[in-house]
Protein backbone atom coordinates (compact mmCIF):
# COMPACT_ATOMS: atom_id res chain seq x y z
CA UNK A 1 0.00 0.00 0.00
CA UNK A 2 1.19 3.12 -0.71
CA UNK A 3 0.15 7.00 -1.16
CA UNK A 4 -1.58 6.47 -4.40
CA UNK A 5 -3.86 3.66 -2.00
CA UNK A 6 -4.49 5.72 0.51
CA UNK A 7 -8.10 6.48 1.59
CA UNK A 8 -8.87 9.91 -0.11
CA UNK A 9 -10.11 11.36 3.04
CA UNK A 10 -6.65 11.13 4.54
CA UNK A 11 -5.34 12.38 1.78
CA UNK A 12 -7.54 15.27 1.73
CA UNK A 13 -6.67 15.83 5.74
CA UNK A 14 -2.68 15.47 5.04
CA UNK A 15 -2.85 17.81 2.66
CA UNK A 16 -4.97 19.91 5.25
CA UNK A 17 -2.33 19.73 7.19
CA UNK A 18 0.45 19.95 4.89
CA UNK A 19 -0.80 24.07 3.16
CA UNK A 20 -1.08 24.34 7.68
CA UNK A 21 2.00 23.43 8.83
CA UNK A 22 3.34 25.46 5.88
CA UNK A 23 1.78 28.52 6.90
CA UNK A 24 2.41 28.69 10.20
CA UNK A 25 5.92 27.59 10.32
CA UNK A 26 6.29 30.97 8.68
CA UNK A 27 6.25 32.34 11.65
CA UNK A 28 9.18 30.85 12.75
CA UNK A 29 10.69 32.99 10.77
CA UNK A 30 8.84 35.53 10.42
CA UNK A 31 8.31 36.64 13.76
CA UNK A 32 12.14 37.10 15.16
CA UNK A 33 12.70 39.40 12.41
CA UNK A 34 8.96 41.18 12.91
CA UNK A 35 9.71 41.51 16.79
CA UNK A 36 12.06 44.70 17.27
CA UNK A 37 12.28 45.95 13.75
CA UNK A 38 11.75 49.53 12.72
CA UNK A 39 9.05 51.12 12.66
CA UNK A 40 7.22 47.75 13.89
CA UNK A 41 7.02 45.93 17.38
CA UNK A 42 9.48 47.54 20.00
CA UNK A 43 10.59 45.31 22.65
CA UNK A 44 13.41 48.12 24.51
CA UNK A 45 10.52 49.17 26.68
CA UNK A 46 10.26 45.27 28.06
CA UNK A 47 14.22 44.73 28.52
CA UNK A 48 16.15 44.94 31.55
CA UNK A 49 16.91 43.04 34.76
CA UNK A 50 14.06 41.33 36.56
CA UNK A 51 14.75 41.68 40.38
CA UNK A 52 12.65 40.07 43.47
CA UNK A 53 12.70 41.41 46.65
CA UNK A 54 15.42 43.71 45.38
CA UNK A 55 17.80 40.71 44.20
CA UNK A 56 18.41 40.68 39.92
CA UNK A 57 16.98 37.21 39.22
CA UNK A 58 16.85 37.63 35.40
CA UNK A 59 18.19 39.45 32.67
CA UNK A 60 15.65 40.30 30.17
CA UNK A 61 16.93 40.39 26.39
CA UNK A 62 15.74 40.72 23.07
CA UNK A 63 16.28 37.44 22.62
CA UNK A 64 14.51 36.05 25.85
CA UNK A 65 11.16 37.95 24.39
CA UNK A 66 11.26 36.51 21.04
CA UNK A 67 11.89 32.85 22.45
CA UNK A 68 9.60 33.70 24.85
CA UNK A 69 6.61 34.20 22.11
CA UNK A 70 7.79 31.53 20.26
CA UNK A 71 7.43 29.24 23.29
CA UNK A 72 4.22 30.33 24.25
CA UNK A 73 2.95 28.38 20.70
CA UNK A 74 4.21 25.27 21.61
CA UNK A 75 3.33 24.97 25.67
CA UNK A 76 -0.03 26.12 24.99
CA UNK A 77 -0.39 23.92 22.22
CA UNK A 78 1.32 21.00 23.97
CA UNK A 79 -0.64 21.00 27.14
CA UNK A 80 -3.72 22.12 26.21
CA UNK A 81 -4.50 19.11 23.43
CA UNK A 82 -5.65 16.10 26.12
CA UNK A 83 -8.49 18.72 27.31
CA UNK A 84 -9.05 19.43 23.38
CA UNK A 85 -9.02 15.72 22.34
CA UNK A 86 -11.08 14.60 25.22
CA UNK A 87 -13.51 17.38 24.53
CA UNK A 88 -13.93 16.03 20.59
CA UNK A 89 -14.49 12.64 22.31
CA UNK A 90 -17.21 13.67 24.27
CA UNK A 91 -19.21 15.77 21.82
CA UNK A 92 -18.74 13.06 18.94
CA UNK A 93 -17.59 15.10 16.14
CA UNK A 94 -13.86 16.35 14.91
CA UNK A 95 -14.26 18.78 11.55
CA UNK A 96 -15.98 21.80 14.29
CA UNK A 97 -13.00 21.58 16.00
CA UNK A 98 -10.33 21.15 13.65
CA UNK A 99 -12.21 24.16 11.62
CA UNK A 100 -12.62 26.13 14.89
CA UNK A 101 -8.61 25.90 15.49
CA UNK A 102 -7.97 26.84 11.99
CA UNK A 103 -10.18 30.01 11.81
CA UNK A 104 -8.44 31.05 15.19
CA UNK A 105 -4.63 30.31 13.35
CA UNK A 106 -6.18 32.48 10.40
CA UNK A 107 -7.16 35.64 12.32
CA UNK A 108 -4.06 35.55 14.90
CA UNK A 109 -1.79 35.46 11.83
CA UNK A 110 -3.53 38.38 9.70
CA UNK A 111 -3.89 40.05 13.25
CA UNK A 112 -0.25 40.71 13.35
CA UNK A 113 0.09 43.15 10.51
CA UNK A 114 -2.14 45.33 13.16
CA UNK A 115 -0.27 45.18 15.90
CA UNK A 116 2.36 47.31 17.36
CA UNK A 117 2.66 46.01 21.39
CA UNK A 118 4.39 43.33 22.00
CA UNK A 119 2.21 42.16 24.59
CA UNK A 120 -0.27 41.78 22.20
CA UNK A 121 2.06 39.93 20.05
CA UNK A 122 2.02 37.61 22.71
CA UNK A 123 -1.43 37.53 23.30
CA UNK A 124 -1.99 36.73 19.23
CA UNK A 125 0.86 33.50 19.83
CA UNK A 126 -0.76 32.66 22.47
CA UNK A 127 -4.35 32.13 20.44
CA UNK A 128 -2.80 30.09 17.85
CA UNK A 129 -1.17 27.95 20.15
CA UNK A 130 -5.23 27.42 21.20
CA UNK A 131 -5.68 27.20 18.07
CA UNK A 132 -3.35 24.45 16.90
CA UNK A 133 -4.39 22.65 19.85
CA UNK A 134 -7.84 22.48 18.70
CA UNK A 135 -6.76 21.44 15.49
CA UNK A 136 -4.42 18.70 15.97
CA UNK A 137 -5.87 16.29 18.09
CA UNK A 138 -9.22 16.31 16.06
CA UNK A 139 -7.09 15.61 12.70
CA UNK A 140 -5.47 12.80 14.20
CA UNK A 141 -8.25 11.56 15.94
CA UNK A 142 -9.73 11.44 12.59
CA UNK A 143 -6.87 10.15 10.19
CA UNK A 144 -7.06 7.24 12.72
CA UNK A 145 -10.72 6.48 13.00
CA UNK A 146 -10.22 6.51 8.78
CA UNK A 147 -8.34 3.76 8.82
CA UNK A 148 -7.72 0.16 10.41
CA UNK A 149 -5.47 -2.08 12.03
CA UNK A 150 -4.48 -3.04 8.67
CA UNK A 151 -4.25 0.76 6.81
CA UNK A 152 -3.53 2.78 10.39
CA UNK A 153 0.61 2.86 10.09
CA UNK A 154 0.06 3.90 6.23
CA UNK A 155 -2.25 6.50 7.03
CA UNK A 156 -0.22 8.03 9.52
CA UNK A 157 3.14 7.43 7.61
CA UNK A 158 0.89 9.98 4.88
CA UNK A 159 -0.62 12.13 7.20
CA UNK A 160 2.88 13.06 8.94
CA UNK A 161 5.24 12.99 5.48
CA UNK A 162 2.49 15.74 3.93
CA UNK A 163 2.72 17.89 7.38
CA UNK A 164 6.29 17.80 7.39
CA UNK A 165 6.79 19.09 3.49
CA UNK A 166 5.10 21.91 4.90
CA UNK A 167 6.62 22.71 7.48
CA UNK A 168 10.12 21.84 5.83
CA UNK A 169 9.37 24.29 2.98
CA UNK A 170 7.76 26.56 4.83
CA UNK A 171 10.91 28.88 6.82
CA UNK A 172 12.69 28.64 3.18
CA UNK A 173 9.19 29.93 1.59
CA UNK A 174 9.48 32.81 4.10
CA UNK A 175 12.89 33.72 3.77
CA UNK A 176 12.01 34.62 0.32
CA UNK A 177 8.68 36.23 0.69
CA UNK A 178 9.74 38.36 3.71
CA UNK A 179 13.09 39.63 1.60
CA UNK A 180 10.80 40.57 -1.71
CA UNK A 181 7.52 41.88 -0.15
CA UNK A 182 7.60 42.29 3.41
CA UNK A 183 5.95 41.62 6.62
CA UNK A 184 2.15 41.97 5.50
CA UNK A 185 2.67 39.73 2.59
CA UNK A 186 4.39 37.25 5.03
CA UNK A 187 1.68 37.42 7.22
CA UNK A 188 -1.06 37.14 4.37
CA UNK A 189 0.79 33.89 3.78
CA UNK A 190 0.56 32.26 6.71
CA UNK A 191 -3.33 33.64 7.07
CA UNK A 192 -3.86 31.74 3.04
CA UNK A 193 -2.49 28.40 4.57
CA UNK A 194 -4.78 28.31 7.40
CA UNK A 195 -7.91 29.26 4.47
CA UNK A 196 -6.77 26.52 2.37
CA UNK A 197 -6.97 24.19 4.87
CA UNK A 198 -9.91 25.08 6.73
CA UNK A 199 -11.72 24.69 2.38
CA UNK A 200 -10.19 21.49 2.26
CA UNK A 201 -11.65 19.86 6.01
CA UNK A 202 -14.82 21.97 5.24
CA UNK A 203 -15.77 21.27 1.32
CA UNK A 204 -13.83 17.33 1.23
CA UNK A 205 -13.57 15.55 4.47
CA UNK A 206 -16.85 14.09 5.95
CA UNK A 207 -16.72 12.57 9.21
CA UNK A 208 -17.20 8.65 9.51
CA UNK A 209 -20.45 7.45 11.07
CA UNK A 210 -19.71 6.67 15.19
CA UNK A 211 -22.21 6.01 17.83
CA UNK A 212 -22.90 8.41 20.76
CA UNK A 213 -19.66 9.47 22.38
CA UNK A 214 -18.48 7.18 24.40
CA UNK A 215 -15.33 8.89 26.57
CA UNK A 216 -17.11 9.71 29.37
CA UNK A 217 -16.71 12.26 31.72
CA UNK A 218 -13.01 11.57 33.29
CA UNK A 219 -10.76 13.80 31.34
CA UNK A 220 -7.38 11.91 33.06
CA UNK A 221 -5.23 10.04 31.29
CA UNK A 222 -4.71 6.59 32.25
CA UNK A 223 -0.85 6.14 33.63
CA UNK A 224 -1.09 2.76 34.66
CA UNK A 225 -0.99 -0.82 32.66
CA UNK A 226 -3.02 -3.66 33.01
CA UNK A 227 -0.45 -5.92 31.42
CA UNK A 228 2.69 -3.62 32.55
CA UNK A 229 3.45 -1.22 34.91
CA UNK A 230 3.00 2.13 32.60
CA UNK A 231 0.02 2.10 30.08
CA UNK A 232 1.51 1.46 26.21
CA UNK A 233 0.20 5.25 24.95
CA UNK A 234 1.38 6.83 28.16
CA UNK A 235 5.04 4.81 27.80
CA UNK A 236 4.92 6.56 24.26
CA UNK A 237 4.09 9.37 25.13
CA UNK A 238 7.51 9.33 27.64
CA UNK A 239 9.25 8.37 25.06
CA UNK A 240 7.89 11.02 22.40
CA UNK A 241 8.77 14.09 24.29
CA UNK A 242 12.62 12.16 24.52
CA UNK A 243 12.84 11.80 21.06
CA UNK A 244 11.30 15.79 20.52
CA UNK A 245 13.77 16.99 22.93
CA UNK A 246 16.81 14.98 20.76
CA UNK A 247 15.67 16.60 17.59
CA UNK A 248 15.15 20.31 18.87
CA UNK A 249 18.40 20.48 20.54
CA UNK A 250 19.57 21.82 17.14
CA UNK A 251 17.76 24.86 16.49
CA UNK A 252 19.28 27.09 19.17
CA UNK A 253 23.01 26.08 18.45
CA UNK A 254 23.18 27.81 14.90
CA UNK A 255 25.98 30.20 15.82
CA UNK A 256 28.23 27.91 18.13
CA UNK A 257 27.97 24.89 15.51
CA UNK A 258 28.83 27.73 12.27
CA UNK A 259 31.64 28.59 14.23
CA UNK A 260 32.91 24.93 15.31
CA UNK A 261 32.35 23.65 12.05
CA UNK A 262 33.48 26.86 9.93
CA UNK A 263 30.69 26.82 7.64
CA UNK A 264 27.95 29.28 6.40
CA UNK A 265 24.26 29.91 7.11
CA UNK A 266 23.33 27.63 3.91
CA UNK A 267 25.15 24.81 5.17
CA UNK A 268 23.19 24.90 8.86
CA UNK A 269 19.73 25.00 7.09
CA UNK A 270 20.68 21.89 5.26
CA UNK A 271 22.12 20.04 8.27
CA UNK A 272 18.75 21.43 9.82
CA UNK A 273 16.57 20.21 7.03
CA UNK A 274 18.53 16.93 6.63
CA UNK A 275 15.49 15.41 9.49
CA UNK A 276 12.37 16.70 7.77
CA UNK A 277 13.88 15.18 4.31
CA UNK A 278 14.43 11.57 5.54
CA UNK A 279 11.19 11.96 7.74
CA UNK A 280 9.39 13.07 4.03
CA UNK A 281 11.28 10.15 2.41
CA UNK A 282 10.75 7.17 4.99
CA UNK A 283 7.54 7.99 7.01
CA UNK A 284 5.10 6.05 4.46
CA UNK A 285 7.31 3.26 3.87
CA UNK A 286 7.79 2.46 7.34
CA UNK A 287 4.18 3.31 8.61
CA UNK A 288 3.22 0.80 5.50
CA UNK A 289 5.27 -2.00 6.69
CA UNK A 290 4.58 -1.76 10.31
CA UNK A 291 0.78 -2.58 9.14
CA UNK A 292 2.17 -5.77 7.87
CA UNK A 293 5.58 -6.53 10.13
CA UNK A 294 4.40 -4.91 13.41
CA UNK A 295 4.80 -1.81 15.12
CA UNK A 296 6.79 -2.37 17.79
CA UNK A 297 10.09 -4.06 15.82
CA UNK A 298 10.09 -0.56 14.01
CA UNK A 299 9.83 2.10 17.33
CA UNK A 300 12.71 -0.25 19.05
CA UNK A 301 15.14 0.15 15.89
CA UNK A 302 13.96 3.58 16.30
CA UNK A 303 15.34 4.67 19.11
CA UNK A 304 18.04 2.07 19.16
CA UNK A 305 18.91 4.30 16.18
CA UNK A 306 18.52 7.55 17.74
CA UNK A 307 20.92 7.71 20.31
CA UNK A 308 24.06 7.06 18.07
CA UNK A 309 22.53 10.05 16.30
CA UNK A 310 22.22 12.12 18.35
CA UNK A 311 25.09 11.88 20.54
CA UNK A 312 27.37 12.13 16.87
CA UNK A 313 25.95 15.18 16.37
CA UNK A 314 27.99 16.11 19.51
CA UNK A 315 31.29 15.37 17.94
CA UNK A 316 30.52 15.79 14.01
CA UNK A 317 34.13 16.75 12.60
CA UNK A 318 32.67 18.28 9.59
CA UNK A 319 29.79 19.61 8.09
CA UNK A 320 29.08 16.63 6.13
CA UNK A 321 29.47 14.30 8.96
CA UNK A 322 26.94 16.81 11.08
CA UNK A 323 24.33 16.31 7.75
CA UNK A 324 24.74 12.84 7.94
CA UNK A 325 24.27 12.25 11.77
CA UNK A 326 20.99 14.59 11.12
CA UNK A 327 19.89 12.19 8.18
CA UNK A 328 20.63 9.05 10.31
CA UNK A 329 18.20 11.01 13.46
CA UNK A 330 14.98 11.61 10.68
CA UNK A 331 15.52 8.00 9.86
CA UNK A 332 15.05 7.19 13.80
CA UNK A 333 12.09 9.68 13.94
CA UNK A 334 10.54 8.35 10.95
CA UNK A 335 10.25 5.03 12.43
CA UNK A 336 9.31 5.91 15.87
CA UNK A 337 6.29 8.55 14.64
CA UNK A 338 4.15 7.00 12.22
CA UNK A 339 4.15 3.76 14.30
CA UNK A 340 3.69 4.83 17.50
CA UNK A 341 0.48 6.98 16.58
CA UNK A 342 -0.88 3.24 15.31
CA UNK A 343 -0.13 2.17 18.11
CA UNK A 344 -2.38 4.61 19.89
CA UNK A 345 -5.12 4.76 17.50
CA UNK A 346 -5.14 0.49 17.85
CA UNK A 347 -5.17 0.77 21.24
CA UNK A 348 -7.96 3.45 21.62
CA UNK A 349 -11.51 2.54 22.85
CA UNK A 350 -14.25 3.54 20.79
CA UNK A 351 -14.93 7.17 20.65
CA UNK A 352 -11.53 8.44 22.85
CA UNK A 353 -9.39 8.72 19.56
CA UNK A 354 -9.14 12.73 20.19
CA UNK A 355 -7.84 11.89 23.89
CA UNK A 356 -5.33 8.90 23.08
CA UNK A 357 -3.51 9.94 20.34
CA UNK A 358 -3.59 13.24 22.06
CA UNK A 359 -0.87 11.87 24.80
CA UNK A 360 1.65 11.51 21.88
CA UNK A 361 1.02 14.50 19.75
CA UNK A 362 0.85 16.89 22.80
CA UNK A 363 4.43 14.82 23.95
CA UNK A 364 6.01 15.39 20.38
CA UNK A 365 4.86 19.61 20.55
CA UNK A 366 6.39 19.64 24.75
CA UNK A 367 9.47 17.81 23.70
CA UNK A 368 10.25 20.42 20.41
CA UNK A 369 9.21 23.17 23.12
CA UNK A 370 11.99 22.09 25.98
CA UNK A 371 14.67 20.88 23.34
CA UNK A 372 15.85 24.33 22.44
CA UNK A 373 15.88 25.85 25.74
CA UNK A 374 17.42 22.94 27.15
CA UNK A 375 20.30 22.94 24.27
CA UNK A 376 20.69 26.65 24.76
CA UNK A 377 21.19 26.02 29.16
CA UNK A 378 23.52 23.08 28.41
CA UNK A 379 25.95 24.38 26.12
CA UNK A 380 27.13 26.37 28.45
CA UNK A 381 29.24 23.24 30.08
CA UNK A 382 30.60 22.33 26.46
CA UNK A 383 29.18 21.10 22.93
CA UNK A 384 28.93 18.07 23.63
CA UNK A 385 26.58 18.11 26.77
CA UNK A 386 23.31 19.19 25.21
CA UNK A 387 23.86 16.10 22.87
CA UNK A 388 25.07 13.93 25.20
CA UNK A 389 21.87 14.21 27.31
CA UNK A 390 20.00 13.74 24.37
CA UNK A 391 21.43 10.63 23.70
CA UNK A 392 21.12 9.48 27.45
CA UNK A 393 16.97 11.03 26.82
CA UNK A 394 16.78 8.51 23.67
CA UNK A 395 18.37 5.59 25.82
CA UNK A 396 15.37 5.51 28.77
CA UNK A 397 13.08 6.21 25.77
CA UNK A 398 14.16 2.71 24.42
CA UNK A 399 14.14 1.42 27.88
CA UNK A 400 10.44 2.66 28.36
CA UNK A 401 9.42 1.27 24.67
CA UNK A 402 11.13 -1.90 25.22
CA UNK A 403 9.91 -2.65 28.16
CA UNK A 404 6.02 -1.06 28.54
CA UNK A 405 4.64 -1.40 24.95
CA UNK A 406 3.59 -4.34 23.15
CA UNK A 407 2.60 -5.15 19.67
CA UNK A 408 -1.26 -4.76 18.69
CA UNK A 409 -1.07 -5.78 14.97
CA UNK A 410 -1.88 -9.04 16.20
CA UNK A 411 -3.71 -8.64 19.31
CA UNK A 412 -5.49 -4.93 19.18
CA UNK A 413 -9.01 -6.43 19.26
CA UNK A 414 -8.35 -8.78 22.54
CA UNK A 415 -6.16 -5.18 24.16
CA UNK A 416 -9.67 -3.29 23.54
CA UNK A 417 -11.50 -6.04 25.46
CA UNK A 418 -9.34 -6.54 28.91
CA UNK A 419 -11.83 -5.91 31.42
CA UNK A 420 -11.12 -1.94 32.80
CA UNK A 421 -9.37 -1.35 29.87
Amino acid sequence: MGILDTDRRVLVLAMARMADALGNSFLIVVLPAYIGAEGRVAVDSFTGQLAVAGVDVLVVTPALLIGLVLSMFGFLNSFLQPLSGRLSDRAGVRKPFILGGLALLAVASGAYSFVSDYRLVLVLRALQGVGAALTVPATVALVNELGTTDTRGNNFGVFNTFRLIGFGFGPIVAGVVLTRFGFDAAFAVAVVGALVSFALVEWLVEEPPRADAEAGEDLSIAVRGDRSLLDPVFALGIATVCMGICIALFATLEATINDRLGQSSVLFGAQFGAVTLANVVFQVPIGDASDTYGRRPFIVAGFVLLIPATLAQGYAPTPATMVLARFVQGIAVAAVFAPSLAVAGDLARKGASGSTLSVLTMGFGLGTAIGPLASGFLVRFGFAVPFAVGSALAALALAVVYTQVRETVEDAESVRAVPGD
